[in-house]
Formats: structure tokens, sequence, C-alpha cells
């Protein structure tokens, strides 16, 4: 998978086309990542017995498919596809469209 954790990132399709954040969490068996205040979904929760939890409806960021993403160049801030290139004998990411190495 080419998208890693902190990478900065832009919806390309889904009900939140358009919106830009921040790589939580990536799931590489289900090749989904979770992105800060990305796929909010409601969700209904138990009250705990011990009183950790209180009961209600939370709002939660779900998984996205990977495939519904793309990565932002640092120096244009413009979606583009990830690729890699051999620098000084080590494999760097890059944005193919912009050609703008990536950290």
């Amino acid at each position: 998978m080419k998208i890693k954790k902190g990478d900065k990132i832009q919806v390309i399709s889904g009900k939140d086309k358009g919106k830009t954040g921040e790589v939580q969490l990536v799931l590489r068996k289900l090749d989904k990542v979770v992105v800060t205040g990305i796929n909010i979904v409601k969700k209904h929760e138990k009250k705990n017995e011990t009183g950790d939890k209180k009961g209600g409806i939370i709002a939660v960021e779900a998984p996205i498919h990977v495939s519904n993403v793309q990565i932002l160049d640092p120096n244009k801030n413009k979606p583009a596809r990830v690729g890699f290139k051999m620098e000084k004998d080590k494999k760097v990411r890059i944005t193919k469209k912009y050609n703008s190495v990536l950290k």
C-alpha cells in the first residue's frame, strides 16, 4: 500500500468527495484507511456496567477504501498518484504528476 499513517490525503469519490484530512490508521489486510474528520458515522453504544462508558449515540470515523483517496502533493497541495523512485540506493515515494518527493 502506498499510503502511510500521517499522510495528507483528499477523498476523490463517495459522500465526502473533495474533503481533505490526515491518515490516522492504515488497515493493510482490508486495503482501507481511517482519516481524521472523514466518513463520520453514528454508532450506538451500550452503557458499561462499571460506569466507565455512558450509553448513547456517538460519532466515529469509519474506514474508507484506499482506492477512494489520493495523496496531496506537499508543494502544490493537489491530489496525485504515488510512485517509487531510487535515490542514492534508497527507495523514496514520489508523486507521479509533480515528481516531488514525499516524506
